[in-house]
């Protein structure tokens, strides 16, 4: 028998906690100036923030209580949520638009960004469809219902649009079905077409173009595409090694646009310097480490795709956005996970942690248990052979 291991990963929570915590402090430094001229009042974000806060801490408590079992019972229940949700967003009174793009919903209290529960609605149902139908992974008529899920959720996202929450969900399916025993030669397929259709994503609206040529050379409109850019690189190379300090920074004052969601990393490489920077990358690669670590140790294949899948994401998000405000890709809007502004996201991906908690206590030692029994059952079999052969021995003479 395995023996049982599980236990609540305290790394894991210390860690989250510590990035909710700086997330406040950062939207608050980041926001206190534009909220007070916007909105009367230089709180206005970082109260929203503390509200994710709550409703974040609070589900990492539920979901880690909740047997991760459940989510197979109930994934088609949450698969349908997600869509409906996205398919919400379109709805006239319903759907808030904002930028030319409609990604929110408008409830009595806060507003709500679908795509951002849409993300792990399909990772609980890819996880659960690829555990159960082990054998047809490598077949490519069984990754098709995956492939279907994520092409319809990916469909709805670029209707909105939001071309960069489009382009995670794909490398999000991508990286799904490795881990779940697709085939290189499958991915070489869907590279194909997804290759193909970037170009023209990128042609159909205008705004993509303009913000490929504002990549290529942001200063050919400095007031233009390019702006936003600039004033990121302005805000990252003021700070130098170890930033001008909390709470000093000057892109906030109106010059850097969405200083606290999307280009966040922008004013904390500012205030806190390439040192500050450099701390937050580690705290994300110790999360994301201590997720590979649960998905290894899971109980059975469902929970392994399942925190393979939430160490994805967060992996993802976290390399598309700080490769944007470094100009390492082209700009796009994309929040760093726990920090960047929006109650939505941080709630979101703080019960993700509640579910790798659950996995992580009903995990077991596997192989390396398994290796030690049989070790100590061989040598307690030579050493009662050793017994035998010395008593025999002994009668003989």
């Amino acid at each position: 028998m395995l023996k049982k291991e599980g236990k609540f990963d305290w790394i894991l929570f210390a860690v989250t906690l510590c990035l909710v915590a700086f997330g406040i402090l950062m939207v608050y430094s980041a926001s206190s100036y534009s909220a007070e001229v916007n909105y009367g009042n230089k709180y206005f974000f970082m109260y929203k923030q503390i509200f994710g806060a709550i409703l974040g801490i609070a589900a990492i408590v539920v979901m880690s209580v909740i047997d991760y079992h459940l989510l197979v019972k109930f994934r088609y229940v949450i698969l349908a949520i997600s869509i409906v949700l996205l398919v919400l967003v379109f709805i006239p009174g319903i759907g808030i638009e904002s930028y030319g793009a409609k990604r929110w919903i408008n409830l009595p209290f806060f507003s709500m960004q679908a795509s951002e529960i849409a993300k792990f609605g399909f990772i609980i149902y890819a996880a659960s469809y690829m555990s159960s139908h082990k054998d047809k992974m490598t077949t490519f008529a069984g990754i098709l219902p995956v492939l279907l899920v994520g092409g319809v959720i990916c469909l709805l996202i670029i209707l909105e649009p939001n071309m960069s929450i489009t382009l995670c969900m794909i490398m999000l399916m991508f990286v799904m079905l490795f881990v779940g025993g697709a085939r290189i030669k499958h991915f070489i397929i869907m590279a194909v077409p997804v290759i193909a259709l970037v170009p023209v994503l990128i042609l159909i609206e205008p705004y993509r173009l303009n913000r490929l040529m504002a990549f290529l050379d942001p200063w050919s409109s400095p007031l233009g595409e390019g702006y936003q850019l600039i004033q990121s690189f302005y805000s990252l190379g003021s700070g130098g090694f170890f930033g001008l300090g909390l709470f000093n920074s000057r892109q906030k004052y109106l010059f850097l646009p969405f200083g606290e969601s999307d280009f966040i990393f922008s004013i904390i490489g500012e205030e806190l310097g390439l040192v500050g920077c450099m701390i937050v990358i580690a705290a994300f690669m110790l999360l994301i480490f201590r997720a590979v670590l649960i998905a290894q140790k899971a109980p059975d294949r469902f929970g392994c795709f399942l925190a393979s899948g939430i160490a994805a994401i967060i992996a993802i998000q976290v390399l598309i956005n700080i490769a944007v405000v470094t100009g390492s890709i082209p700009p796009t809007g994309l929040p760093l996970p726990f920090i960047s502004a929006g109650s939505t996201s941080l709630t979101v991906f703080c019960g993700s942690m509640g579910i790798l908690e659950s996995i992580s206590m009903r995990s077991h030692k596997s192989v390396l248990v398994l290796r030690r029994s049989t070790i100590s059952h061989k040598r307690k079999e030579k050493e009662g052979g050793k017994k035998k052969i010395k008593r025999v021995a002994n009668k003989s003479k």
